[in-house]
This record gives C-alpha cells, structure tokens and sequence, in this order.
C-alpha cells in the first residue's frame, strides 16, 4: 500500500515522482529511446512541464538529456514505460543539454522545446 514511508506503490493512477526517474521511454513503434533522468515541475502550479530523458551514452558516460514536453508522454502497462510519438531522427536533432545545464532551465529553453515539437504552453509562443 501507498503510504509515507512507501511512495513507490503504483498500482493507481498517481505515481510519486522519485520512481519516474529511470523509466523508459518507448516511440511507438516499440524502439526503446532512453529513460526518464528527471522532471521538470512548474513551481507555481505543480504540474509537470518536461521529462528530461536520458538519451545515448553507456553506463551513464556521453548521455545526452533531452527535455520532452510531459505531455506528448504517455503511459502504457504493457511496455511498463513512457511512450511518445518521436522517432529517433526527430529525437537526435531536438535540444540537448548537459546534465549540468538542466539546473539553469529558463523560459527560453522552454520556447525552444515547445518550438521545435510543436507543442504550446500557457506563456509560450507556440500556440
């Protein structure tokens, strides 16, 4: 059962946001493409913006983090990750960033994810 000294359980709709790290992610043709290293919530409303997936590199060595608007995610059970609608030529040219960097996120890192999946968000200039 979910309680506090047990976040983990999953067996609802909700999830606590330390076991979204590591997940997978999956496009739709089944292709695994990395995993969830973190999110990104909004401060003031607390939802969730960006899955900043983990993408190349071995062994956590040349990994490239790519932010993924939260809401082109979407959970399947069977796969028992993330899938999106991104194949890995769209992945490989969407904005990356250093592990480093991510403590620096902006809006403009946010128009420039938005911008390139096409996806808008309340204060962006994507419609």
């Amino acid at each position: 059962m979910n309680n506090i000294d047990n976040p983990g359980h999953t067996g609802g709709r909700l999830i606590a946001a330390s076991k979204v790290n590591g997940t997978n992610v999956y496009n739709t043709a089944g292709e695994k493409l990395g995993s969830v290293y973190d999110v990104m919530l909004d401060k003031a409303s607390g939802k969730t913006e960006y899955a900043i997936m983990s993408f190349g590199g071995f062994l956590g060595i040349g990994d490239k983090y790519h932010p993924l608007p939260w809401r082109q995610l979407k959970y399947d059970t069977n796969q028992g990750g993330y899938v999106v609608n991104i194949d890995r030529s769209t992945l490989e040219g969407a904005p990356v960033y250093a592990a480093t960097e991510m403590t620096g996120w902006d809006d403009t890192r946010g128009r420039a994810v938005d911008s390139y999946y096409g996806t808008g968000r309340p204060g962006s200039l994507v419609p």
